[in-house]
């Protein structure tokens, strides 16, 4: 398969994928942390090529994550909500048979449609929660791989209950680490979705 991973600078969709055989390219604003085919620049450059089975996209969701929602009000007013939305929604409408989009759970359920999967990293071998939804086309729902343990939470200052994986000291990588995908559902994608039948023409 050719596979295109959007908006993704870590390498770990498209390293499985490129281990599973498949011609995988990374793209993003930010060039790869780790060797391998990839595009350092606008996913548009990319996106139209007549050459992708597959779309996998990770849009940045910081106008659009629930966490988020006490700027709701100003990110619409000056119009960067929008903005997510318009870009969340040129990658999951893109011209590519099959389709993949990662988000939290945010303002993408009701301005456009609910997600077709919601998954966890505790499903695939890691003892972490951080509720991940997919927007799924022509694509089966994950499978769980290795259901373990949830991991440990932490309570912050303010009583927010958070997982411990997430509580990170301030630093100029912390959104890279907590943004990253688990290599678990990072394999899963590519041995499940790796490895589908052609589909129609039509399609």
């Amino acid at each position: 398969m050719n596979v295109l991973i959007a908006c993704e600078y870590s390498g770990a969709v498209r390293d499985a994928f490129t281990r599973g055989g498949h011609m995988a390219v990374s793209c993003d604003l930010l060039p790869s942390e780790t060797p391998g085919e990839h595009h350092t620049g606008d996913v548009r450059d990319l996106l139209y090529l007549d050459c992708w089975d597959l779309l996998v996209g990770f849009p940045p969701c910081t106008h659009l994550a629930n966490s988020g929602a006490k700027w709701f009000e100003q990110k619409r007013a000056d119009g960067r909500q929008q903005q997510g939305i318009d870009f969340f929604l040129l990658l999951a409408t893109a011209p590519v048979p099959r389709i993949a989009i990662e988000n939290p759970v945010g303002i993408v359920s009701t301005t456009w449609r609910k997600p077709d999967q919601i998954i966890q990293p505790y499903q695939f071998g890691h003892e972490a929660t951080k509720t991940t939804c997919l927007w799924l086309k022509n694509l089966p729902h994950l499978t769980a791989t290795n259901i373990v343990g949830k991991g440990e939470r932490h309570v912050t200052s303010g009583g927010n209950s958070l997982p411990k994986w997430y509580n990170l000291p301030p630093s100029p990588d912390r959104w890279k680490i907590r943004s990253t995908t688990f290599p678990g559902i990072a394999q899963a994608m590519a041995d499940q979705w790796g490895h589908l039948p052609a589909l129609p023409e039509t399609l």
